[in-house]
């Protein structure tokens, strides 16, 4: 098995966010390759920081669910394999999979894994892409024992 490091940030101490041993293991499912010795952040946010950073770099003046900043040093100068960092809000997590009705947890490993895939080169600007990375997601998270995240309970 390959070698993944997380960084989990949590520097406000949001109540609620699931344990580093779960972001292992959705990043290392949501991996289309290995990447042995691969450090991931995890950055987890309130509301506010994430209105400001999807406003910042996205132009959307509100708080979303995950942000993916994928790498853009290479990874021989950073000397570690790195694809980029992931934003995820807990408070909108949370506040979704109520209004979803869908399990907390089921929804934070889909945020992990959406995230990965963007960080991977994965998109859904276009109907082919969202349907091949859905497809993806389905299938990543079936693996880790959840349900189809695009099925209404």
């Amino acid at each position: 098995m390959s070698r993944i490091r997380i960084d989990l940030q949590n520097d406000q101490a949001l109540p609620d966010v699931p344990d580093i041993s779960l972001f292992e293991r959705w990043v290392r499912a949501a991996l289309l390759k290995p990447r042995d010795g691969l450090e991931q952040t995890v950055r987890i946010v309130d509301e506010a920081e994430s209105r400001q950073l999807n406003r910042d770099y996205r132009g959307r003046d509100k708080p979303t669910n995950v942000l993916s900043f994928p790498a853009e040093l290479p990874e021989d100068l950073l000397g570690y394999p790195c694809l980029g960092d992931l934003v995820i809000c807990a408070p909108v997590v949370a506040a979704e999979a109520r209004e979803q009705g869908k399990p907390v947890q089921a929804h934070w490993a889909h945020m992990v894994v959406h995230g990965m895939l963007h960080l991977q080169g994965h998109d859904h600007q276009t109907a082919e892409e969202a349907e091949a990375m859905e497809s993806l997601e389905i299938e990543i998270l079936h693996a880790l024992g959840h349900t189809n995240p695009y099925l209404s309970p």
